[in-house]
């Protein structure tokens, strides 16, 4: 029921196929995580792309470190419901066995993936398996070259490691590709990534890399990646956090929320709470966030304690509660006023209201 009162114009780019995703054009910006689990341990590595995929990851990449890894790959690809991207560092044949292995897309670091010859190899791997590519540019491991020619890690030096590796690319006639120029430090990121999507129109896979623990992590991705977006930049994204891979999705796809570019789960509008709140909005925000974390369906809800900016906020959610005295509370169903609920458990009567609600969205689809 929220209503976005700008659109972003994205920008064009060519759409690539990454399994059964379509990466740019008018497609979704997809959201992606990577695993964390050993590669060979498949049946946990299974499992957390499962978790992830359940809260609406798009793809999810796997490191493919040495040879029982990328073996390891078939039987995850096998299961997993959605396209796996294999993480490939300093070893070609990793990104050769890994295409073969049924990988949907191999992700390479130019700084260190080897020769010329050695990514024309992975280019014709990657023809002869349908699977596309990500260069992966990061400022953490540019080319030799590149470093030598600017000292120093900086924007243009991530945009000329992009334009080399594109080069080779194109004159072995491979356009399913993607491109990244990652750095941790943010104003890096945005200059390079500026740079490169004014150069071609490929599509681009966003983040801000190593940004940190789950809360300032959370920060730097938000007004990285969020910056980006809102010029109209960007067509996967990945939030890098020193936290579990579900977490980088949940953060991705509030980020996408925010900005109305992706419309999925429970968008809840809650008050900081203060000495006018009717009853404990932190923990009842918090809670319900955990506990709503499976519905997926497009919906709503606005939480605020007490009479001041609760009624006009109810107003443009599907779902609102405003506190009253004495333990009575207005609760809104599309906007308008319902019915008042008088000393209940709010907590679950709110999350019983939600899950109908999403029920019934889904059944008039």
């Amino acid at each position: 029921m929220l209503r976005s009162y700008q659109k972003i114009k994205r920008r064009k780019s060519h759409v690539i196929q990454l399994g059964k995703v379509k990466i740019g054009g008018n497609n979704p910006i997809a959201v992606q995580t990577m695993t964390n689990t050993l590669t060979t341990n498949t049946k946990e590595t299974i499992s957390q792309i499962e978790r992830c995929a359940k809260l609406g990851a798009d793809i999810v990449r796997v490191s493919v470190p040495d040879e029982d890894s990328s073996t390891s790959l078939k039987e995850i690809v096998k299961h997993s419901s959605v396209p796996i991207v294999a993480d490939i560092h300093f070893h070609h044949k990793r990104a050769i066995e890994s295409a073969k292995n049924g990988a949907a897309c191999i992700r390479i670091n130019p700084g260190n993936i080897g020769s010329t010859e050695r990514i024309k190899e992975v280019i014709k791997a990657a023809k002869d398996n349908n699977c596309s590519i990500r260069v992966g540019v990061n400022s953490g491991s540019l080319e030799k070259q590149v470093l030598d020619k600017y000292s120093e890690p900086n924007p243009e030096a991530l945009v000329e490691s992009a334009k080399l590796n594109i080069k080779i690319l194109e004159d072995n006639d491979f356009i399913n590709f993607k491109i990244s120029v990652k750095s941790s430090d943010i104003f890096m990121s945005i200059k390079a990534y500026n740079e490169i999507a004014n150069f071609c129109e490929y599509p681009l896979h966003l983040g801000i890399t190593e940004a940190g623990g789950k809360r300032t992590g959370s920060i730097k991705s938000s007004i990285g990646i969020g910056n980006l977006l809102l010029s109209g930049i960007g067509d996967t994204i990945r939030v890098s956090l020193s936290d579990e891979p579900e977490e980088e999705v949940r953060v991705g796809f509030e980020i996408l929320k925010s900005l109305g570019l992706r419309n999925r789960g429970v968008k809840i509008i809650s008050c900081p709470s203060c000495a006018r709140q009717q009853f404990q909005v932190i923990d009842t925000v918090r809670n319900l966030e955990k506990k709503l974390d499976d519905i997926s369906t497009p919906i709503s809800v606005s939480i605020i304690g007490c009479v001041v900016n609760g009624p006009g906020e109810a107003t443009m959610t599907d779902i609102g509660v405003t506190g009253g005295g004495n333990g009575t509370h207005m609760i809104y169903i599309d906007g308008k006023k319902n019915n008042v609920v008088k000393n209940v458990d709010l907590e679950n009567y709110l999350e019983n209201l939600i899950r109908q609600k999403s029920k019934t969205i889904e059944l008039e689809k």
